[in-house]
């Protein structure tokens, strides 16, 4: 319609210029070869030209045009292209300021029609397309998206069940597969929970058992009518003996339930390291002297860590107990002490037998022993060292262990120096 009312006043710029009758056939002879119909009248609506035969619906907008009130740019007469023939703009010409008559520019809607068919169909088209793209794309990402979730559903009510051989393979980068491989690992670190707690149990019943069994045995025998005084003080005393060690199984056990319900209690305080290994050195060197072991003590009076004594006490005496044990008669064992920068560095150094190096990574494992045949030559719960690590670790620090078969065994405790104004009771 914009481009029908621009025609028609390129029409009436011309006629303005000269306003012949010569010049209006020309423009009605021009429309003539076009798809437009033109209608030339003066200022009053008589008809001076046309280029095609005028039709009913023409002369209708005719008659029922205000020739006096059309503005200057003109206008758009008849704009209900789906309910009429046509569609017709009226572009006046005016010259030297007087209104002389009017250019009518028609053009069918047939063709407006078709092209609104035509669009409407294209439309229609792009939208079923449209339509079945998204059907598709909705499709293919369920796929890709609903599948791995529902086997990731059925993984997890795998391992409610306590089925844990959980493998999901989902070859994704994004979060999907992300949470597969949590789900994986969750799976594999649910199994290897449930094989060492399985290996834990029939340890601890193995443990109890001998023991309970030697307990048990040696009262059956010392209550017999025919044993001796002094049979029955010697089987006594084998039963006190091992009580003590059934004793102290259960109190490591306890010891460590209460680490792993962070229920065990530590009161820092400033201590000096030189005092810790003196009395550490008063408990345990009975029992070197006994074997023959002499012990070495290495440290400045003047380094202060911040620990709780009384557990930093039961870690050095159970890594001196086991050094004492794995080493010969007539060799040494030294204890030193050390500040490196920030970090108190306790080191136990022994000349003994040493631990395989295969065994190295495990050694603070709960009831891990080099000893695989459980020889009570030796004793020990396989329990010690594991406290140990959780006592050092409850403190913030670090234990390590490195050995060489054959030449001895260097444990290193690492702690922190500490803060005067920490709390004086942290859980682990």
């Amino acid at each position: 319609m914009t481009n029908l009312l621009a025609r028609g006043n390129t029409h009436s710029e011309v006629l303005e210029d000269s306003f012949e009758p010569d010049t209006l056939n020309h423009v009605a002879l021009m429309e003539s070869a076009s798809d437009f119909i033109v209608i030339i009248t003066d200022g009053a609506g008589n008809e001076l030209a046309h280029s095609d035969s005028i039709e009913t619906e023409m002369r209708d907008v005719l008659v029922h045009t205000d020739f006096e009130q059309m503005p200057q740019e003109g206008v758009i007469v008849e704009d209900r292209w789906d309910e009429k023939e046509f569609i017709a703009t009226d572009s006046p010409i005016t010259i030297a300021g007087e209104h002389r008559g009017h250019v009518f520019m028609f053009a069918e809607t047939n063709h407006i029609k078709q092209m609104v068919s035509n669009l409407r169909n294209q439309f229609l088209i792009v939208g079923l397309i449209a339509v079945a793209l998204t059907v598709i794309t909705i499709f293919l990402l369920s796929r890709l998206i609903t599948l791995p979730l529902i086997r990731m559903k059925q993984a997890t009510e795998q391992i409610s069940k306590g089925n844990n051989q959980v493998r999901l393979t989902i070859d994704r980068n994004d979060e999907l597969g992300g949470l597969a491989n949590a789900i994986t690992t969750l799976s594999n670190d649910l199994d290897r929970l449930k094989n060492e707690r399985n290996e834990f149990l029939a340890s601890i019943s193995h443990e109890l058992r001998t023991p309970l069994t030697y307990i048990k045995g040696y009262a059956d025998i010392a209550s017999r009518p025919n044993v001796s005084d002094e049979e029955k003080g010697e089987y006594m005393a084998i039963i006190r003996e091992e009580t003590a060690n059934l004793t102290v199984l259960i109190q490591q056990l306890f010891e460590l339930a209460q680490l792993d319900h962070n229920k065990f209690e530590i009161d820092k305080e400033y201590f000096s390291l030189d005092m810790l290994f003196h009395s550490v050195a008063d408990l345990v060197l009975p029992a070197f002297e006994e074997n023959k072991i002499s012990m070495v003590i290495q440290s400045d009076p003047n380094i202060s860590a911040y620990i709780d004594p009384k557990r930093i006490q039961q870690v050095l005496i159970n890594v001196l107990d086991n050094a004492r044990k794995h080493s010969p008669e007539g060799t040494h064992v030294t204890i030193r002490g050390t500040q490196e920068e920030e970090r108190i560095v306790i080191s136990i150094i022994d000349e003994g037998e040493g631990v395989p190096e295969v065994d190295v990574p495990f050694v603070f494992e709960r009831l891990y022993r080099v000893d695989k045949s459980r020889s009570r030559e030796y004793g020990g719960s396989g329990l010690g060292l594991a406290i140990a690590k959780e006592i050092v670790e409850s403190h913030g620090g670090s234990i390590s262990l490195k050995s060489e078969r054959g030449k001895g065994t260097l444990v290193r405790i690492q702690l922190e120096s500490g803060d005067s104004n920490a709390e004086s009771s942290v859980g682990r």
